[in-house]
């Protein structure tokens, strides 16, 4: 991992690039229609971007003011290298900061271990949207 580093996204002039890893994740290999994908809530938002040494790219996430995190996406090439858990991170301490008490996520049930990893628990039933299985997931922070 110390080729990867995440920081907070400059808004918006590194829209192009939070676009372009989603794009490439949620539309492209899931299938998400992109009517769904662009919820028109981003500039509402905190997004953290995760780059290579040569400044590439290649994952995001986004905090929105209700402690909602969402649209983790990972670049196929880099996962299962600690590149969304630092992108996670990234998230909950910026709510930490902002003083929130919880972070909720709507993970994909196949992801559900990585964020039970990070320490959120699982709450409710599998649900679908976007045509793909997802269950909440809740970590308290107080």
């Amino acid at each position: 991992m110390s080729e990867v580093r995440v920081r907070t996204a400059r808004w918006p002039e590194e829209l192009p690039a939070i676009f372009a890893l989603r794009k490439a994740v949620f539309v492209d290999e899931q299938a998400v229609d992109p009517q769904l994908e662009w919820d028109g809530r981003d500039a509402d938002c905190t997004h953290v971007l995760a780059f290579t040494a040569d400044a590439t790219p290649i994952g995001t996430g986004r905090l929105l003011p209700d402690g909602h995190i969402g649209r983790m996406a990972v670049l196929a090439d880099w996962r299962g290298r600690g590149v969304g858990r630092a992108l996670l991170d990234a998230l909950v301490a910026e709510a930490r900061r902002c003083g929130m008490d919880c972070v909720v996520l709507n993970s994909q049930v196949h992801a559900e271990g990585f964020y039970a990893r990070a320490g959120f628990s699982a709450s409710g039933e599998p649900f679908m949207e976007a045509g793909i299985p997802h269950r909440t997931m809740r970590l308290n922070l107080a």
